[in-house]
C-alpha cells in the first residue's frame, strides 16, 4: 500500500489578484505563506519518503513546507501542472467575464468541451494527472509521498479515482488553498480516503477563491460581485474622471501620460467605473523599476477588497516587462493607503520617507 497526500498550493497572486494563472507563474501571497506554515504544522510527525511538485512557483514554494525540514529533495514533475489556459493566461477573470461569458461559464463547470486557443481540455488534464500519480505510486511501493499540485488538476484526478464521468467533474468543489486529499494505492488502483480537508487552517486563513463553486451558475454571480477588468481611459471623454481622481488623491495630473493608453487605465466592475490606475512606465526603467503613480477607487467601491486587483494588474504588467521593483509615492500622512501598501509587502525606500517599494521579481 502506498499513501499519497495530494495537496493544493497556498494562496497565490492569481487567486488574490483575480487573474487566470494556470501555467502562468506567480508567487505565494502573505496569506499563502501562512497557509504553508499551517500545512507544515499539520504534517509534523508524519514520515514522508518523497515529495513531488509541479514545476510552477506556487506549488514548489508550498512544497518547501514538507521537504525542507526533512532533508528530502524536491522532485519536480510538469505533468502535475494546472490545466493549461492558453490565451487566457494572466487575463483578469473580470475581463473574461466581460468578453467571453459563455466560455467562462463552461470553464467554471469543468465542461469537457471547454477549450480556447493554446489550452488543454479537462479530459486531457484528467488523463495526465492520473498517469502521473500512478507513476509516482508505482515508484514508491509501501511508502508515503506528498504531491503538491493545483485546484483544477486535483479535481480532475479525483474525478478519475472516484469513477466519475468526465462531465461530472464540476460536482467536486474546488479545494481551498493547501487543502489535502489522501489517496491509497493498492491492488493496482487508487482509493480516495478523503479530499478537500483544510482542517489545519484557521478561520482567517480559510480564504476561498470566489469562483470555488461546484457549478458555473454559482461561480458567475460571485465573479460579477468582485472580478474587475481594465481598459484604457477614453480621452477626452473621460479626462474629467481622471482629473477628479487626481484631485481626490492629492496628486498633480500626469498629463504627458494621457498619450500613453497603456499607462492610464479605467478599472470596471461589470460596466461600472470603479477605479483608475496610472503607471509611469518610463521612470527609472533603466534601474529595473516601475512606478505606480495613481491607484484610486471610487468612494462606493472602497473597503471592499477590490483595490488589490489594481495593484496586481500593475505588478503583472511590470513583471512582464522585466521589472524587479515596484515603487510609488505615499506621504506618511496618507495612512489608509500606506497601511494598504504595507499589508501587501511594500516597505519604505531607503532615505525616501515618501516612497514605498516592493520586490516583484520571481523567486522562491
Amino acid at each position: 500500500m502506498t499513501i499519497i497526500y495530494l495537496i493544493r498550493h497556498g494562496q497565490a497572486e492569481g487567486n488574490l489578484y483575480r487573474r487566470c494563472h494556470s501555467w502562468h507563474n506567480g508567487l505565494l501571497t502573505r496569506r499563502g505563506r501562512e497557509q504553508a506554515k499551517a500545512l507544515e504544522q499539520r504534517f509534523q510527525g508524519v514520515h514522508f519518503d518523497a515529495v513531488y511538485s509541479s514545476d510552477l512557483y506556487r506549488a514548489m514554494a508550498t512544497a518547501r513546507a514538507i521537504y525542507r525540514s526533512r532533508g528530502l529533495p524536491l522532485r519536480v514533475d510538469p505533468n502535475l501542472r494546472e490545466i493549461g489556459a492558453g490565451v487566457w493566461e494572466d487575463v483578469p477573470w473580470g475581463q473574461l467575464l466581460h468578453d467571453q461569458r459563455e466560455r467562462l461559464s463552461a470553464f467554471l463547470s469543468c465542461d469537457p468541451g471547454w477549450q480556447v486557443e493554446g489550452s488543454e481540455t479537462f479530459p486531457q488534464v484528467r488523463q495526465r494527472m492520473a498517469a502521473s500519480l500512478t507513476r509516482i505510486a508505482a515508484t514508491h511501493p509501501e511508502q508515503t509521498v506528498a504531491v503538491i499540485s493545483h485546484g483544477c488538476a486535483i479535481r480532475a484526478a479525483l474525478s478519475a479515482f472516484l469513477g466519475m464521468d468526465p462531465a461530472d467533474m464540476g460536482q467536486i468543489p474546488l479545494s481551498n488553498n493547501t487543502g489535502v486529499a489522501k489517496l491509497i494505492w493498492e491492488n493496482g488502483g487508487f482509493r480516495v480516503e478523503y479530499y478537500n480537508d483544510d482542517s489545519h487552517l484557521s478561520a482567517s486563513d480559510r480564504w476561498r477563491y470566489p469562483t470555488a463553486q461546484s457549478n458555473a451558475s454559482s461561480g458567475i454571480p460571485g465573479m460579477e460581485r468582485n472580478a474587475m477588468h481594465h481598459r484604457s481611459l477614453i480621452l477626452p471623454q473621460e479626462e474629467e474622471l481622471y482629473l477628479s481622481a487626481c484631485h481626490d488623491a492629492g496628486i498633480m495630473p500626469y498629463t504627458f501620460l494621457l498619450n500613453d493608453p497603456d499607462s492610464l487605465l479605467l478599472s470596471l466592475l461589470g460596466d461600472r467605473p470603479a477605479g483608475v490606475l496610472q503607471m509611469d512606465r518610463t521612470r527609472e526603467a533603466e534601474q529595473g523599476a516601475g512606478w505606480l503613480t495613481l491607484l484610486w477607487m471610487e468612494p462606493e467601491f472602497r473597503g471592499k477588497g477590490l483595490a488589490i486587483q489594481l495593484l496586481g494588474h500593475a505588478i503583472c504588467t511590470y513583471r512582464a516587462m522585466g521589472r524587479q521593483i515596484l515603487r510609488l509615492s505615499c506621504p506618511p500622512e496618507c495612512q489608509r493607503f500606506r497601511q494598504f501598501c504595507l499589508a501587501h509587502g511594500f516597505t519604505q525606500a531607503d532615505g525616501q520617507p515618501d516612497v514605498l517599494e516592493t520586490y516583484i521579481g520571481l523567486e522562491l
